[in-house]
C-alpha cells in the first residue's frame, strides 16, 4: 500500500535526497522548504506521516508539531534536530512527535525509523478493529479503543494522541507497574536514557484530565520507588 510522506525541511538537496530515497518505499511525497509552506500543506492534504524539521524559516517546526496535534485526524511526526537542541527534542516529544532523528543521520537509519512508524500506525490499526478492542470500563471511566474517545461520567475527555496511547497501554494492562522506561519505549516507541520525564508530564496532563483529585489519583498510580501503574478494574 503506498504511503502519502510529507517532507517539510529547508535545506532543498536535503530534502530531495529523502524524496528520492522514501520513493523507493513506494511512498508518495510531497516537499516543502519553510514553516509557512509546510503548513499550508499540511492544512489541504492528508499524509500517513511528515518528517519534520525542527528549525525551520517562517513558522518553526515545534509550533507546526502543536498545529498538527490540535487536529483531529492523527498523523505521525518524525522530527529532524540538531545534536545541540536536545529541548527542542524534548518539547517535540512531549508536544506529541511520534519519534526524531538528530542530524547529521544516515539514510538506513532515518529509513528504518520510518519503517517502524509505519509497522507502529499498521499495529494500532489492527488492534482498533472493534472486535479485537472491546470497550474499557474502570469506575466512571470509559476508554473507547476503537473510537479513541475517553469519557468520565459520560461527559467526553479531550486527550491528544499520547495521552489516550498511555492511558490505554495502562488500562490494557490493569495492575502491572511500569518503569518509565518501559512506557516511553512501549507508547512513545523509542528507548531513550534521560527523556523519562516525557512520561512524567504526560501523565501529570492525564491526571489532570481524568483524577477528580489530581494529588490523589484514582486510576494512574504511582508506585514510589518504580514507576506507575493503573488501578486494577473495579
Amino acid at each position: 500500500m503506498s504511503r502519502k510522506i510529507l517532507v517539510i525541511e529547508d535545506n532543498q538537496d536535503l530534502a530531495r535526497l529523502l524524496e528520492l530515497h522514501l520513493g523507493d518505499l513506494s511512498c508518495a511525497v510531497d516537499l516543502a522548504f519553510d514553516g509557512a509552506a509546510g503548513w499550508t500543506q499540511v492544512t489541504k492534504n492528508s499524509y500517513d506521516l511528515i518528517i519534520l524539521d525542527l528549525m525551520l524559516p517562517g513558522i518553526d517546526g515545534l509550533e507546526i508539531c502543536r498545529r498538527i496535534r490540535t487536529q483531529p485526524a492523527y498523523t505521525a511526526i518524525l522530527m529532524l534536530t540538531s545534536k545541540s537542541a536536545e529541548l527542542d527534542r524534548v518539547l517535540g516529544l512531549e508536544m506529541g512527535a511520534d519519534d526524531y532523528v538528530t542530524k547529521p543521520f544516515s539514510i538506513r537509519e532515518l529509513m528504518a525509523r520510518v519503517k517502524a512508524i509505519f509497522r507502529r500506525i499498521d499495529k494500532l490499526q489492527t488492534d482498533g478493529q472493534p472486535e479485537r478492542t472491546p470497550v474499557i470500563r474502570s469506575g466512571d471511566l470509559v476508554i473507547e479503543p476503537d473510537r479513541r474517545r475517553v469519557s468520565l461520567k459520560n461527559e467526553t475527555i479531550d486527550l491528544t494522541a499520547k495521552e489516550f496511547d498511555l492511558l490505554l497501554y495502562f488500562a490494557r494492562h490493569a495492575g502491572r507497574v511500569f518503569t518509565r522506561a518501559q512506557l516511553l519505549d512501549a507508547v512513545w516507541g523509542y528507548g531513550h536514557d534521560g527523556y523519562e520525564h516525557t512520561v512524567n508530564s504526560h501523565i501529570n496532563r492525564l491526571r489532570a484530565k481524568i483524577e477528580k483529585t489530581p494529588a490523589q489519583p484514582r486510576y494512574v498510580l504511582t508506585v514510589w520507588g518504580v514507576g506507575y501503574k493503573f488501578a486494577e478494574m473495579k
